[in-house]
């Protein structure tokens, strides 16, 4: 039984997100067939899709981020038309003019102006007092309610979402291949209101529907969502040549064709050039979305705009393009998916995700071919990947981000999260906010990056909290049994064993190599 425990924990922190505590039994399920356990979530593609009352569409989004825009700027206008008539607070004698605080705006005029900032949302600030996760805490806990702009309501009704699939899934597989994909073709919510509005929509549309298709149809709907033209700015990127870069006078922005090539497929080193860069720009002008006007499209959806593309046939890795519009894009997408660095690029990146952070040279070769002869098929990399040895064989060294471990937290106490405000705060503290990644190469996956002394220093505060809150009212022995049985170490179980308490014993196992490993 002990090697099949083993494999059990392999198999769901590993490739998962931990065993679930309650009846759930899934250190049992796992034990009877490791691999098998695994790969059932491979076998319902609808499964990966997210759908949950409210979530609206991206060009839903869209409109309504417009109406909320032009409504605050009514009410701004309304009360800088109705300064006038009250009473000026007189300025300081050394305030200049142009920088006399304006004191007649009414509160309600002000606090959606406030709102509209969106520099530092509410939930992107971590708060002390609110460290546990949201589904642990007691309503005596959670802070007051704040009043919430569009923007926010969705934000956070799209991290509920995600955190509920999660927590709720039997393995977890399928919901780490999502997170994965979601960080390698990451975008920012913290870019501005488009960006963080349509964070969630980004991943339920651009990337669920394709975690067991074809990378060649994720790269193409991720690089025609209006998220990503946002977070990379294509939107401002006009063809020297064409119609719009000539009245304008404004050329290319690359940011976007750099990071397809550097990030998104080929990698560094991938065998592009600055001139291939260059050349994808060009080929990418006049993808955009369509703006409050909706004169291309109805407003918030993805548009090809021929006026802002540039004109004739372009050079991309030695192979012509002919002048055909959108589709000259489109092919020069399909024949970089296929392109043997991003193969070898892929697989790499998969191998370090999911083993080990220096990946087998062996593995990395197999899934490659994999990735060739199948054409992308991303669900046969996976499958690939659980039926390795090698992903059975290398310890459990990787440390899990902080995403994984408050989900994996959350399982095992059996909590569904009914708010994400102390998820999101949790995730902004341990240096992961969801969605917002510092820059377009996504967060880091590396041991680490995640094992360094202050990281788990606040690790342990949360631990702490959640002992402190639910440790009287649970035995974190019985727990150990859900989480790892037979699997865990001597010396985790003494460590519990001799703790003072039990709060202090759930956090010690909340920090044990078998929750903090995978």
């Amino acid at each position: 039984m002990a090697r099949d425990s083993q494999a059990a924990l392999v198999a769901l922190n590993r490739f998962g997100l931990g065993a679930r505590g309650g009846a759930s039994g899934d250190l049992i399920n796992a034990a009877s067939d490791p691999r098998g356990f695994v790969k059932a979530e491979l076998v319902r593609a609808s499964g990966v899709l997210l759908e949950a009352p409210g979530l609206q569409s991206t060009q839903q989004l869209g409109q309504a981020v417009f109406a909320y825009q032009d409504q605050v700027r009514q009410a701004r206008e309304t009360a800088k038309a109705a300064a006038p008539a009250e009473t000026p607070s007189p300025a300081p004698t050394d305030q200049k003019p142009g920088l006399r605080r304006n004191l007649s705006l009414n509160a309600a005029a002000t606090e959606v102006a406030g709102q509209m900032a969106e520099t530092k949302p509410a939930d992107s600030v971590a708060k002390p007092d609110a460290i546990q996760p949201s589904a642990v805490a007691p309503p005596s806990a959670k802070p007051a309610p704040q009043p919430l702009n569009v923007i926010q309501k969705t934000f956070r009704a799209e991290a509920l979402a995600r955190l509920q699939r999660a927590t709720l899934a039997t393995c977890g597989f399928t919901e780490r291949l999502v997170a994965f994909w979601s960080n390698h073709f990451c975008i920012s919510a913290t870019k501005g209101e488009l960006a963080r509005i349509w964070a969630g929509a980004f991943e339920r549309e651009a990337i669920r529907p394709h975690v067991l298709g074809r990378f060649a149809d994720m790269l193409k709907a991720v690089e025609q969502h209006p998220a990503m033209l946002f977070f990379l700015d294509n939107q401002q990127s006009l063809g020297p040549d064409s119609r719009a870069g000539q009245n304008r006078k404004r050329g290319l922005n690359e940011n976007l064709a750099r990071e397809i090539m550097e990030l998104h497929t080929l990698g560094v080193g991938g065998g592009y050039s600055q001139e291939d860069v260059t050349a994808l720009a060009r080929i990418i002008t006049g993808w955009t979305f369509a703006g409050r006007q909706g004169q291309l499209g109805a407003p918030g959806s993805f548009v090809f705009n021929a006026n802002a593309h540039q004109p004739g046939a372009q050079m991309l890795l030695g192979k012509t393009y002919e002048a055909t519009g959108l589709a000259q894009g489109e092919a020069a997408l399909a024949d970089i998916a296929r392109h043997p660095s991003t193969a070898n690029f892929i697989a790499t990146k998969f191998v370090r995700h999911f083993v080990a952070d220096e990946p087998p040279p062996a593995l990395v070769a197999r899934l490659r071919d994999v990735f060739v002869k199948t054409d992308g098929d991303l669900k046969a990399l996976a499958t690939a990947l659980v039926d390795s040895d090698e992903a059975w064989k290398a310890p459990l060294t990787k440390m899990r981000s902080p995403y994984d471990f408050l989900v994996a937290s959350g399982r095992l106490l059996a909590r569904v999260p009914e708010d994400p405000g102390a998820y999101l705060n949790n995730l902004n503290l341990l240096g992961q906010p969801l969605w917002s990644p510092a820059g377009p190469n996504g967060f880091p996956d590396t041991t680490a990056a995640w094992a360094a002394p202050e990281g788990m220093k606040l690790r342990l505060d949360i631990a702490a909290q959640m002992g402190a809150r639910l440790g009287p009212n649970i035995d974190p022995l019985d727990l150990l049994e859900f989480a790892a049985a037979d699997a865990a170490s001597i010396e985790t179980r003494k460590t519990i064993e001799r703790a003072e308490s039990r709060q202090q014993a759930l956090a010690l196992l909340l920090m044990s190599p078998e929750m903090q490993r995978r």
